[in-house]
């Protein structure tokens, strides 16, 4: 899909906004808090917002997730079939956003993201520590994955973060440990929604490959600092930057014209 409003300086300022995007994601989730509003306050249309987006944080996630599996934070036997159900959810969900009004993707995107940013605000720091499954295996591999998966296909910010938090309190697995894993889910659906927007032509190439470079470096960066750095310092920084997000693209919205 082609953009008429491509600049060198707005490739710049993408390409940052994927970096920071890719190293928060990798280390907190909600990359695609920042990625997101950050494509559609540059003109791109809203469908094709979120195809962009699957483009550049599929490179992200897939990053992360080579990483977890270098070094054995995630074992391929364990987390294959997870990832095979995400990936199919995700298809369901990118399938169905195809038929929304782009008009209407206009507000319920803020909305969303409002929310979200709200849940990293309210929502308690976990600890490292495992702790007893509230639902078994089953359950949790064929229903609560393809779920998150499905989201992920119709809107996107905030899986990462929405596996992490479903493998701590559902499964009792440590915050380290879900991190981990999250992060082969989140390539699971990533590419499956990417598969779906490639073939429905709803990707801008010349912004998608950059921020897929600047996706490389901040995934790069978060995996080797995953294990060592503070999270809720981060949730605080996603936080800030989506609700400065939202205002501005009120704002350029017209929604806020006393501002």
């Amino acid at each position: 899909m082609e953009f008429a409003q491509v600049t060198t300086e707005l490739l710049a300022i993408l390409f940052v906004v994927a970096i920071v995007a890719g190293l928060l994601d990798t280390l907190a989730g909600g990359g695609g808090l920042i990625a997101l509003p950050a494509l559609i306050l540059s003109g791109v249309p809203p469908l094709a917002a979120l195809g962009t987006n699957k483009l550049q944080g599929s490179m992200g996630t897939a990053t992360a997730s080579v990483m977890m599996l270098k070094n054995k934070r995630v074992k391929w036997h364990e987390v294959k079939k997870l990832m095979l159900l995400a990936f199919i959810g995700a298809i369901f969900g990118t399938i169905a956003v195809q038929f929304v009004d782009q008009e209407m993707l206009t507000y319920v995107i803020p909305i969303v993201i409002c929310f979200i940013g709200l849940y990293f605000l309210i929502s308690p720091t976990a600890s490292n520590q495992q702790k007893e499954p509230k639902i078994s295996k089953r359950r949790y591999q064929n229903i609560v994955v393809p779920t998150i998966g499905c989201y992920d296909g119709f809107f996107g910010p905030g899986t990462g973060s929405f596996f992490s938090l479903a493998g701590i309190s559902l499964r009792g697995h440590g915050i380290i440990d879900a991190t981990a894993i999250a992060k082969t889910l989140n390539f699971a659906t990533n590419i499956a929604s990417l598969i779906v927007f490639l073939i429905a032509g709803k990707i801008v190439w010349a912004i998608g490959l950059v921020m897929m470079l600047g996706q490389v470096i901040g995934a790069w960066i978060g995996s080797h600092c995953l294990f060592s750095i503070n999270p809720k310092y981060l949730r605080l920084l996603v936080v800030v930057m989506c609700f400065g997000m939202l205002i501005k693209y009120s704002h350029s919205m017209g929604w806020l014209g006393f501002i």
